[in-house]
């Protein structure tokens, strides 16, 4: 059977992100094992029977650590000896592509998730990163799957991989799994549980507590709106804890929670496993990211049937049609946030309309199933395998 090594920096990517792949090769008939940095996702996931070969990968760049990491790497798919390692991630990303070659795999595949380099960066810290992309591109990388429809198509122009070694894979959720008409919950205890009035209207955000998630943008909008609207809660689902990388913007962020009257109006729920049921009792979703690459929340929010107010980035306006499932906004822009929120607020027709046309969407182009079988299907055949 062959032997396919999947790696990323943290073990959070690997049970959000990477289960239903890996799921999937098994099924298939891959023997399947994961490199990450060890956390509580991996502990409980290991009960679960995946198996793990723990090194530690910063998510930035740090030369000591990073070599160590490419060393370490290196040892476990010497002794793996896999078929095919795959990689995720942008820092985990280059590290394993090269510890990969040097340990001579005969397939090395990379997920871009979102390349590193966007628009919105300095034009020198563009040309860098890019320039990176295109040595491991061009010396370390077998194929390219990119989730975005732009990144393809960057990387065609800027020649960071030939044409026969890139694919638009899309991505998708579990349109089952994230069906309104499936989750059956009882709104009101639902809401009353997480300390929410039952006829105030929620605004939902997922994800890390840090800057280029713009968090602080959604705090500033929402500390106008509540001036206005006495039934407007924000849900925050992700680490309650903040994130210790970004101590800057953690210290903001308890700044506005040191408002009492902001406080009472922002629930903190960490992580959490019951995302459908979060997004049932919820009116709008919000993410006004500075850098995404293909946003799964966004698709789970448009398949639960939520509007959508996200930033006018990669990405973001691929999957969020302006003015039908919801409103793009500049990045760095609380004053259009809090206008589109508010367009969404005071017309419940208009939540209604954009919801119902968001799920049609997501049923059309983010179906889970057919992402996952484009992938197997081309890892199957650099490894000359029949369907």
């Amino acid at each position: 059977m062959p032997k396919i090594l999947q790696v990323s920096a943290v073990d959070y990517t690997v049970k959000n992100l990477l289960l239903p792949l890996i799921d999937r090769l098994k099924k298939e008939g891959f023997i399947v094992e994961i490199a990450c940095s060890e956390g509580k996702e991996s502990k409980e996931l290991e009960k679960r029977g995946y198996v793990f070969k723990y090194v530690k990968i910063d998510r930035k760049i740090s030369p000591i650590s990073n070599i160590k990491s490419i060393i370490n790497l290196y040892k476990i798919m010497r002794d793996g000896k896999y078929d095919v390692v795959h990689v995720h991630t942008p820092v985990a990303g280059v590290l394993a592509r090269i510890a990969a070659k040097l340990a001579r795999i005969p397939v090395v595949i990379y997920t871009a998730h979102g390349f590193y380099f966007h628009e919105n960066m300095s034009f020198l810290s563009y040309k860098l990163f890019a320039t990176i992309e295109k040595i491991m591109g061009k010396y370390f990388t077998d194929y390219i799957f990119t989730q975005s429809q732009e990144d393809y198509k960057l990387a065609l122009d800027l020649k960071i991989i030939d044409k026969d070694r890139i694919a638009w894979i899309n991505n998708g959720v579990d349109l089952n799994k994230f069906n309104p008409e499936n989750i059956k919950i009882d709104i009101k205890s639902y809401k009353e549980n997480l300390g929410i009035t039952v006829d105030s209207k929620v605004i939902c955000f997922i994800g890390r507590l840090v800057e280029e998630k713009g968090i602080l943008d959604l705090l500033e909008a929402f500390k106008y709106l509540i001036k206005e609207y006495n039934n407007l809660y924000l849900m925050i689902i992700g680490d309650a804890s903040l994130d210790e990388r970004d101590k800057e913007t953690k210290q903001k962020i308890k700044s506005y929670l040191d408002d009492t009257k902001l406080r009472e109006r922002i629930i903190l729920t960490g992580f959490r496993d019951d995302i459908p049921e979060l997004l049932k009792i919820s009116d709008i979703f919000v993410l006004p990211s500075y850098r995404e690459g293909m946003p799964r929340s966004i698709i789970e929010a448009m398949a639960m049937g939520k509007p959508v107010v996200a930033t006018n980035i990669r990405g973001c306006r691929e999957e969020v049609v302006h003015g039908e499932t919801g409103f793009l906004v500049s990045v760095s822009s609380p004053k259009e946030i809090y206008e589109a929120i508010k367009r969404l607020v005071d017309n419940d027709e208009l939540i209604a309309e954009m919801g119902a046309k968001g799920r049609k969407r997501a049923i059309e182009l983010y179906d889970e199933e057919k992402v996952l079988e484009k992938q197997v299907n081309i890892i199957k055949n650099l490894l000359k395998i029949e369907n």
